[in-house]
Parts: structure tokens; sequence; C-alpha cells
């Protein structure tokens, strides 16, 4: 994994990237990992000559499914390097480029955007409180300030 900079690890939302586990997790490398020696060694055939129990294929079926769902979710590049912002198209991303801002903080009308609605269930108030943080303190030296967004933290 590259290294990036706080000021690439915070996103335009107010996360930061470098908490978040599809960044910073080696779960999506081991799960492809395994799934591709399970591959390699031809378990399912292996399974069929040991005779092994239907319960034990199907439990075998849902964690390679398993494996496959966590193999995904990995993130290499933040948002803020031209990364998919959390797994899918971020209005907030096309709504900070289109004002030609720097992050949500730079914009006025933050406190009260129904485009960062859709963070609070997860995240709660973390991200309004981060961006406050960045609007005062600095996109440089926010981040030991940070609140937590994440549960794992």
């Amino acid at each position: 994994m590259k290294k990036h900079t706080e000021q690439n690890l915070t996103a335009y939302c107010g996360l930061y990237c470098g908490d978040c586990i599809r960044y910073k997790s080696k779960l999506s490398d081991m799960a492809r990992d395994i799934i591709i020696e399970f591959e390699n060694t031809n378990f399912a055939e292996y399974a069929k000559v040991k005779k092994l129990s239907l319960t034990l294929m199907a439990d075998y079926k849902t964690m390679i499914g398993v494996l496959n769902a966590v193999s995904q979710i990995k993130c290499e590049t933040p948002c803020r390097l031209g990364g998919d912002g959390c797994g899918g198209s971020c209005t907030i991303i096309k709504c900070v480029k289109n004002r030609s801002l720097e992050g949500c903080w730079e914009c006025h009308e933050f406190e009260n955007c129904d485009r960062l609605d859709f963070l609070r269930p997860f995240h709660g108030d973390a991200p309004v409180k981060n961006l406050r943080k960045i609007r005062d303190l600095g996109i440089d030296s926010w981040a030991e300030h940070r609140e937590k967004c994440y549960p794992w933290l």
C-alpha cells in the first residue's frame, strides 16, 4: 500500500481514510489469497474424493462467498486522489469539484447540507465535527484532533 499524506487521506466529507478498514486493512488481499489457494489445491475435488459431508461443502461454499465479498472491499486510492468515494458514486465529490472547493469545510452550507445525511446513520455527527476542525485547524494539522468516525476505533 502506498503511503499517503494526511491531506490526501482527508476525504472531502470529513472522514479520514486512514481509519477506514477498506483503506488500511490487509483483509481483502488475504481473502483473495485464500480463495486462490483453495482453487490451486482443487479443494472441491478433494472434498468429493474424501466424501466430505454436504454440510461441510455448504459451509465451504458460504465461506468462499464471504471471502469473495471481503476481497472486493479494498480501497487503494482515497477520494482526494481519484478514488471511488467509499465504494460508489459520491455526490459529495461531485459537489466539491463542481464548486472548485478543496473540501466541504470550505462551503458555508456544510453544517446543514443534506448531502452529508447519508453518513449520519453510521458515523453520527463525527464528519461535521471533523469538517469544523479542518476549517479551523487546516487540512495538514486537523487529523490528530479528529473525531473517530468508525465503530472499530
